[in-house]
């Protein structure tokens, strides 16, 4: 092992060590158990749901994008007259 590989390990085992003596990983894993419980109440969307989802995702998307290019394209073009 390189010199550089045991600092880090010896500053990765201190770093555990002080977050052990002040219940910091303590306090992570009861926030994961309690994330686990809550996510376990959470009703989860069928694959045709998350389909029709994710259709209504992309097509509002791409209306979106045309709207944008069409009113940069009048805006343009009421420029370019006004210019004239």
């Amino acid at each position: 092992m390189s010199t550089t590989s045991i600092i880090v390990f010896v500053a990765a085992a201190v770093l555990f060590a002080w977050l052990w003596r002040k219940g910091h990983l303590l306090r992570f894993t009861n926030y994961v158990q309690a994330t686990q419980v809550e996510l376990k109440k959470c009703t989860w969307p069928t694959q045709a749901e998350l389909r029709g989802s994710t259709v209504v995702v992309l097509v509002s998307t791409a209306l979106l994008g045309i709207f944008t290019v069409a009113v940069d394209f009048v805006l343009s073009l009421a420029l370019k007259f006004l210019r004239a």
